[in-house]
């Protein structure tokens, strides 16, 4: 399984630091990255193999998970068309997806309120 996790971090030096080595220190992965927020504060999402390690290791820094969710994480080629292939079978599904990032190991992690389905078109097992 891989979970996304969201951290709320001020926007500002040192604050990915700070998130990091925390979930560092508990010895957990951060297999993919990303975050957005020209404001005060910025959404960092990670993908982690293990939700609980990293709560409580933010917990102790006192961070918070904002929300965290499972997601599909699917092995993709570095090729042009890739991307589309992928989105025209999840279009193909009828399934909506509100989350995608790019992961170490060119994998590519999809959000859906429909895990099962997404996971059905992308050949996924759960």
């Amino acid at each position: 399984m891989a979970f996304d996790l969201v951290i709320e971090i001020p926007n500002e030096p040192g604050a990915l630091e700070k998130v990091a080595t925390a979930i560092s220190d508990a010895g957990v992965n951060i297999s993919a990255a990303t975050c957005t927020g020209p404001a005060e504060t910025a959404e960092l999402h990670i993908l982690v193999p293990h939700a609980e390690a990293v709560r409580h290791a933010l917990a102790i820094s006192n961070q918070a998970i904002t929300s965290e969710r499972e997601v599909v994480v699917v092995q993709a080629q570095d090729r042009p068309g890739e991307l589309a292939d992928l989105a025209r079978k999840v279009t193909g599904a009828g399934i909506n997806l509100d989350l995608l990032y790019v992961a170490t190991g060119s994998r590519v992690v999809f959000g859906s309120d429909d895990l099962e389905g997404l996971r059905a078109a992308l050949g996924q097992s759960g």
